[in-house]
């Protein structure tokens, strides 16, 4: 049974990482991974939050003081609850 078989629900967002600026600037990459996980958390309903190394690799590619300013990702939930977090194609 592959992961596509057991998905709930997809959606596509675009997450705006303006908060990110409000922190210090070695904080900055940190704060991101942290405002994704809030903004899934609340548009998903979901405690369970797992992001695609590929979106982590984007967001620390300038290092940590100049993550992006927005991102676009898929999020997928499965039957468990758990949610996946992935850089859309595009980027």
């Amino acid at each position: 049974m592959s992961d596509e078989e057991n998905i709930v629900l997809e959606r596509y967002y675009t997450i705006p990482l303006w908060r990110a600026r409000l922190a210090s600037g070695k904080r900055r990459a940190p704060k991101v991974i942290n405002v994704i996980k809030d903004f899934i958390k609340k548009h998903m309903k979901s405690e369970e939050i797992m992001i695609e190394p590929a979106l982590n690799e984007t967001i620390w590619s300038k290092g940590i003081e100049k993550p992006p300013q927005r991102i676009m990702v898929r999020a997928t939930k499965n039957e468990e609850g758990i949610v996946m977090v992935y850089l859309t194609k595009g980027e």
